[in-house]
């Protein structure tokens, strides 16, 4: 069943005023082009509504280098939340995440670890994430998971539940590795995921510097000292078979973005080419909420259950990317996927999609969800709700 925009008789106050009483549709602003970026991969997000703005061969399957270390802290950050470690933990460093007895870890970003010394969960996860520590990433691996090996194990089952359709991780530190790949694409949803899941563990991301046995190592994200963006994460990523990489992420009042660039050839152009992506989509565009997260989009008559109406909204979904300026055109309607919603209804069920619409255009759809549980009602509701269905069936809207 589907149902106009201009039909929606009760939605509540605030949450979709402006899909009732849109005026009319005006000529849309023309956008410039997204500018040219110089890399062999690139993608612009919108963290809310995971928009993607403007992308370049953003699911070829390139080598990561150390943006493997944003899956890394994912894990750490995940192991952190169920209280399977605890930032305070002490970590007996092994001889594999030594640097100098370790020939795959020579002349690499390393925290400058020394095996048999005691260093904290959280100082290690700083220099994961600041440092880029590529010792650190061995030493953390082995307390979360025993070995390196079960902790990449955790890494790709991450990635599939996240969704990362073209990733393969085979080392916890991002070192050149047959058979490692990722994509513009997965790297901008695996941050999107961390932001969203791990916030906690995000935050570590935006500290500039740090410093373990007296050497001072800054961010290796120098984007985070930029005047022009609020930058606050993530991170970079060099080896001579991947190039120049850099996930970033920005905020600008409401809006969050997030940009990716790979297999740029200098330092230097992959902070340029991020810079420029962020940006043009703050310029350009804006994120707008229409439905809050436990607002009520429609209510809608449910039959066979413990009460007679159920609200129906987006949950989390409800926010989309426009132009900047467009609010006044965006419209919404939605299409159930049952003619009528019978109980038992379990709270987030999709029931259906809404379809927002921007001068008349698609531009977005979201999944309609059941915002609470409708339970099945007694024997004697259930059969007044029988009868009713039919003659509503019969003779339409008299009896509904």
């Amino acid at each position: 069943m589907m149902c106009n925009a201009n039909s929606f008789k009760s939605l509540m106050a605030g949450s979709a005023l402006l899909l009732l009483v849109a005026p009319a549709v005006q000529a849309a602003e023309q956008l410039p082009d997204a500018p040219a970026i110089d890399a062999r991969a690139f993608i612009l997000m919108d963290y809310a509504s995971g928009k993607v703005l403007t992308e370049g061969n953003a699911d070829e399957k390139l080598d990561p280098a150390s943006l493997t270390k944003i899956m890394t802290s994912y894990v750490v950050g995940q192991a952190l939340k169920a209280n399977k470690i605890k930032l305070t933990d002490m970590v007996t460093i092994g001889r594999d995440a030594w640097a100098t007895g370790n020939p795959a870890l020579r002349g690499s970003s390393v925290m400058f670890l020394k095996p048999g010394e005691q260093v904290s969960v959280e100082n290690l996860n700083k220099g994961v994430i600041i440092q880029s520590g590529n010792d650190a990433s061995i030493a953390i691996a082995d307390y979360v998971a025993g070995s390196q090996d079960s902790f990449v194990s955790l890494m790709n089952g991450y990635a599939q539940k996240i969704g990362l359709t073209n990733t393969t991780f085979k080392t916890v530190h991002g070192l050149d590795a047959p058979g490692q790949y990722s994509t513009a694409r997965d790297m901008a949803l695996l941050t999107k995921a961390m932001i969203h899941d791990v916030p906690e563990e995000y935050a570590v991301h935006k500290e500039k510097e740090f410093t373990f046995n007296n050497i001072r190592q800054p961010n290796r994200n120098r984007l985070l000292w930029s005047s022009n963006l609020n930058v606050d994460g993530v991170k970079t990523g060099t080896t001579a078979g991947a190039g120049y990489n850099l996930v970033s992420s920005a905020t600008q009042g409401d809006m969050r973005l997030i940009a990716v660039v790979l297999g740029t050839k200098s330092d230097r152009v992959r902070f340029n080419e991020s810079e420029k992506l962020l940006t043009w989509g703050f310029r350009f565009y804006e994120t707008v909420t229409p439905i809050k997260p436990d607002a009520t989009f429609i209510s809608q008559r449910v039959w066979f259950g413990d009460k007679n109406e159920v609200n129906l909204g987006a949950g989390e979904a409800g926010s989309v990317t426009i132009p900047k300026g467009q609010l006044k055109n965006l419209k919404a309607s939605y299409t159930l996927t049952q003619p009528q919603l019978t109980a038992p209804l379990t709270k987030g069920q999709v029931v259906g999609t809404i379809d927002f619409k921007l001068n008349d255009k698609t531009i977005e759809q979201r999944p309609l969800i059941v915002m609470e549980a409708v339970e099945e009602g007694g024997f004697f509701s259930r059969m007044m709700d029988f009868v009713l269905m039919k003659f509503h069936e019969w003779f339409g809207s008299w009896f509904s």
